[in-house]
């Protein structure tokens, strides 16, 4: 959710990111949405239909913006990630105070976020290693049992699970395949083949058919995104200001928390 650490490109070459401009106002708003409609607005209103359809468009919104900066728009993003893994701190305590069915712990999404972006990365990483021969086979294979090891792990303690670790992972992998077709016949096919455990992922993270539309409507916009659209998206007019987008996600967990409180207090 953070901003990347440097506006520059890294190896791939860098497409428009002026979606990513509006997304972060989408991402917020549909956030917010989910949010209010499940912890503040009385239950009598029925308002469920609103987190079941605009509110799950922000967690994949949410991934494709830091899949797409991984790849495009930071020079480190193991350091992109450690700056959600901060936000996801500052913003776990006033998360815990929000009223759930069950009593498990869970760590909030800035978690999913930031643990999915290191492992895409180590991933890619491991693999141009590899390919450029200065990694083994053995300790490519070592690497990934690690992997998949805390992805099977991990899974258990963070918001949307497994399937949300998997997600953006799977969102730079049919990025870079997207950016790269062009007009040959056989990178279009693999793109096109990249793109299916995207939308595939996406549908096993709800259950109600609504959710999974949403969810996998706004996978497969991004990743049309990816194949060359978003070089139409024209820049947003009202920038958010760095410190509100920072901020948001911790801030508003604690003015629910607060409000829960005093709500409890007058009951």
């Amino acid at each position: 959710m953070a901003h990347p650490t440097s506006p520059h490109a890294g190896p791939l070459p860098r497409p428009s990111s002026h979606w990513t401009g509006w997304g972060q106002w989408l991402a917020l708003i549909t956030m917010t949405v989910d949010h209010l409609t499940r912890y503040v607005l009385p239950g009598d209103w029925d308002l469920s239909w609103a987190g079941s359809s605009i509110g799950r468009i922000a967690f994949p919104l949410f991934a494709a913006m830091v899949a797409w900066h991984g790849l495009f728009n930071t020079r480190n993003p193991l350091r992109y990630s450690r700056r959600i893994l901060v936000i996801g701190l500052v913003a776990q305590l006033p998360y815990m105070m929000m009223p759930r069915a069950s009593d498990a712990f869970i760590l909030n999404v800035c978690f999913t976020l930031a643990s999915g972006l290191a492992l895409g990365t180590l991933v890619r990483q491991g693999w141009q290693h590899y390919q450029q021969q200065t990694l083994g086979l053995p300790w490519l294979f070592a690497g990934a049992a690690v992997g998949v090891t805390v992805w099977y792990l991990l899974g258990f303690w963070v918001e949307y699970g497994h399937n949300g670790l998997l997600l953006i992972p799977l969102l730079m992998f049919a990025m870079h395949a997207l950016s790269q077709a062009e007009s040959h016949f056989q990178a279009r096919l693999w793109a096109g083949l990249a793109a299916f455990p995207v939308l595939w992922i996406a549908g096993q993270m709800n259950a109600s058919d609504m959710a999974k539309s949403f969810t996998v409507g706004t996978c497969l916009i991004v990743l049309m995104l990816a194949a060359g659209a978003a070089q139409r998206i024209p820049p947003v007019s009202l920038v958010m200001p760095r410190r509100l987008w920072l901020a948001w996600y911790p801030g508003h967990f604690a003015l629910i928390a607060l409000w829960v409180l005093l709500i409890g207090q007058l009951a």
